[in-house]
């Protein structure tokens, strides 16, 4: 009899006992507002910031709403204007285009790679035509970021990196976000600590700080952050900067403190999980696992591999055939967006030519969420279904 999980994909853990009784004090205060504090009191999201600029090593941290709004304030915080083209992964998720499209910019995709990274030669090709490039470290793959950086410096075009799948992660022992001029996290809750949403920001550099903290809404309360740039700083642009209100709120905050806290234990967990599932599927014939650098210290908290040059309806008879077991997978080769699962040609507001590397890779990914409520052994079970629903579907005995 064929095997079945019967595990959930969209389950995660339970939030722990200590981000339970955080959230717990906050709630018996009232005082959710970030900057509504008592006499003398520091807010839990003004900790969060120091906890997460110490964590990353940035000199300056800023706590926002979501993920999203974390891009869309770094683009502003850079200065790119309405109607500027904005260099992008064309293997990404909906919000990185769209935070370029919603501060009037115009998303130019770059091609993806078999390891799912950004391709370095069609970057080079493309870095003349702009002057900002929000690189997406999709599900978790970090491309060869001191190659990326020099090419981009060598062009003068502006990183920003979108580390919503790689809180935790470093490349070379640098953590993601520390290498382009902001560093953009989200803290929704299928990424690495969860706060239903939220996110965060950091930098090195001060004044785009410090345009990040006017524009999430800080009125003239920024002296209320411990995070941020001096003073000084702000006295030159807060007549200027206008307020686009995206505050993270003291109770998400408190929430979340514990959580990053455990983050490197968490990291070596999924890793657990995404290994046992890379070894059960290493040698299957026709599926290929993406190759990993040695210098990429990633925190696999998803997991794809690629069916390339299947036909379509293979592909779908091994989504439908893992499904009937109980193994949800995501396409991203599907011709109409579904869920969170979409591609560069879904976004029809960037007129986008076609990318026909990029177009092969994307017909045969498939791609998984990896909860840390999954078990070792669930993941050997994982694994033997797919290896066994694409040996059936491509015929191999």
């Amino acid at each position: 009899m064929s095997e079945v999980f019967t595990g959930n994909f969209t389950q995660q853990e339970p939030l722990p006992e200590a981000s339970i009784a955080a959230a717990e004090v906050v709630l018996r205060h009232g005082r959710l507002h970030r900057y509504n504090v008592a006499e003398g009191e520091v807010s839990e999201t003004a900790r969060l910031e120091e906890d997460f600029a110490a964590s990353t090593g940035a000199a300056y941290a800023l706590a926002v709403a979501s993920g999203g709004y974390a891009l869309g304030c770094a683009l502003r915080a850079c200065g790119v204007v309405p109607g500027e083209p904005v260099l992008t992964n064309a293997f990404t998720l909906a919000p990185v285009p769209g935070a370029i499209a919603g501060v009037g910019a115009v998303p130019v995709f770059v091609g993806v790679t078999e390891a799912l990274v950004i391709d370095m030669d069609d970057l080079a090709k493309k870095l003349e035509s702009a002057r900002v490039l929000l690189l997406s470290h999709m599900r978790g793959h970090i491309c060869d970021m001191d190659a990326l950086m020099a090419l981009c410096d060598a062009a003068g075009v502006t990183v920003i990196e979108d580390c919503a799948h790689t809180m935790g992660a470093r490349w070379n022992g640098t953590p993601t976000g520390r290498f382009g001029k902001m560093g953009c996290f989200s803290t929704q809750t299928y990424k690495h600590i969860n706060a239903g949403e939220g996110g965060l920001l950091i930098s090195d550099d001060a004044e785009a700080m410090a345009r990040a903290v006017l524009l999430s809404g800080s009125y003239m309360l920024y002296d209320h952050h411990r995070a941020a740039p001096p003073a000084e700083v702000f006295a030159g642009l807060r007549y200027d900067v206008p307020n686009i209100s995206g505050r993270m709120d003291n109770l998400r905050a408190a929430i979340l403190r514990p959580q990053l806290k455990a983050l490197t234990r968490q990291a070596g967990r999924w890793n657990d999980r995404y290994t046992r599932l890379a070894r059960g599927l290493a040698d299957v014939p026709g599926l290929t696992l993406p190759v990993r650098c040695a210098k990429e210290q990633f925190v696999a908290s998803s997991f794809q591999f690629l069916l390339l040059d299947w036909a379509a309806p293979d592909v779908i008879a091994v989504v439908d055939g893992c499904a009937a077991r109980g193994v949800a997978l995501k396409w991203f080769g599907a011709a109409e967006p579904a869920g969170f699962t979409s591609r560069y040609d879904s976004w029809r507001y960037a007129d986008t030519p076609p990318l026909p590397a990029t177009d092969r890779i994307l017909a045969g990914l498939l791609d998984m969420r990896l909860p840390l409520t999954f078990s070792l052994e669930d993941c050997a079970l994982i694994a033997r279904i797919i290896r066994d629903v694409v040996m059936q579907v491509r015929g191999t005995p």
